[in-house]
């Protein structure tokens, strides 16, 4: 499973997410951009570092501080192929080998979840790491390991309930969670790569049903959402990530609103566009966003101003934003773009971006994973890690140059 560098060359030129003309009253700032660029050379050398901390077959998790200790996890984890991803994505930056030689080695481990049944994250797992490396070298087995993971995620999909079943849990549940959005890229890509219009019958059905039984009338969203797998009725809403279940736990916001963006990409369907923006405005349009737009890690944490920020979301809601503006008529593009401006200037300043050879490696400072659980609280992750990279990405394409 080798990258070809010629293949990378050549990949970095054919964007796949449609960026390749500048929109022109969205212009990005010449300071900004420079600092990406150094951005992405001290990123290199964070996750060059990484490498050397873990042994073959485990995937950088997080990072605990106070321990100084690496946190792993195995490959089934959700979060497995984000490590691979970034280190694509900045391998299509810097062309350091290096990158890409841990990122094959990190997919050599991960490929066997091409087969995993047992999870709705085989987007974020696999199209995050093997769908960079097809983007980037278009090689036959890249694509098999993509389509056996999509027919994987697509077994998974109940038709009584129109959803994919996020977790696994006691027979008479159906649980589906708002970051399986997330998962649907994957099932749009395969009907483009095969012709098999079920896999995209399925993504459309899922999101349908998402947005009429996970949202709210503010365009909040719930986290969880329990149906009975022989009615589809719904059985019971919730929030278990978030601070209560009535809250708005803001990474789930985040995660509809790129869901619902990248639906609108897909499908043309308006309802889709209509649905991200209805998002955005409650995002960006809630009270208690701070003026620098990295979120509080629930809308409604009662510590409000004292409550931990969430730089995983910030950075989901840039990428996100910086996608959407691309779709929208100019004064909204103009109000998503500032503000993934506003977030991308922040999370490059030094309380968030860690300085080369802290925070384990590390991109970003400041993640919270599982706050009820006190799990992975005010800690580097690799999602954040991800988007962020990604942000900085989408970003550069609206330059002229």
């Amino acid at each position: 499973m080798k990258v070809k560098s010629l293949f990378i060359i050549i990949g970095s030129c054919l964007v796949q997410y449609c960026f390749a003309q500048p929109v022109q009253y969205l212009k990005p700032q010449p300071q900004l951009l420079n600092t990406i660029k150094k951005n992405f050379a001290d990123a290199a050398r964070q996750y060059k570092a990484i490498g050397a901390n873990f042994q073959p077959g485990q995937f950088p998790r997080s990072y605990d501080p106070a321990a100084g200790k690496l946190i792993t996890s195995n490959s089934g984890w959700w979060c497995s192929g984000f490590y691979a991803g970034t280190l694509l994505n900045l391998y299509e930056q810097e062309h350091d080998p290096a990158l890409l030689t841990e990122a094959n080695r990190s997919m050599d481990s991960l490929a066997k979840e091409q087969y995993n049944t047992h999870t709705h994250d085989l987007g974020f797992m696999m199209y995050c790491s093997f769908g960079n490396a097809y983007r980037l070298d278009p090689k036959p087995g890249y694509r098999q390991i993509l389509l056996n993971s999509a027919k994987s995620l697509a077994s998974r999909f109940n038709p009584k309930t129109g959803c994919i079943k996020s977790w696994d849990s006691k027979p008479s549940d159906f649980l589906v969670i708002i970051d399986n959005m997330m998962n649907l890229e994957l099932l749009f890509w395969a009907t483009k790569e095969t012709g098999d219009s079920t896999f995209y019958k399925i993504a459309v059905t899922h999101a349908n049903t998402t947005m009429k039984n996970h949202y709210r009338a503010d365009y909040s969203s719930y986290h969880v959402v329990n149906y009975n797998a022989q009615t589809g009725e719904v059985l019971q809403r919730k929030t278990a990530q978030g601070y209560a279940d009535e809250s708005a736990w803001v990474r789930g916001q985040t995660w509809g609103l790129y869901g619902f963006t990248v639906m609108y990409r897909e499908t043309k369907d308006k309802r889709y566009l209509q649905q991200a923006q209805h998002i955005a405005g409650f995002i960006l349009n809630n009270p208690n966003l701070p003026p620098n737009k990295i979120p509080y890690w629930d809308f409604n944490a009662p510590n409000i101003p004292n409550a931990l920020r969430d730089a995983s979301a910030g950075a989901i809601m840039a990428s996100a934003l910086l996608e959407l503006c691309r779709y929208t008529d100019k004064r909204e593009a103009i109000s998503y773009f500032n503000a993934a401006q506003t977030i991308l200037r922040t999370l490059s300043s030094p309380e968030y971006l860690a300085v080369p050879g802290a925070n384990g490696g590390f991109i970003l400072m400041h993640s919270v994973g599982h706050f009820p659980q006190k799990s992975e609280i005010d800690v580097p992750l690799t999602y954040a890690d991800y988007y962020f990279v990604e942000a900085m990405k989408r970003y550069q394409q609206f330059s002229d140059k």
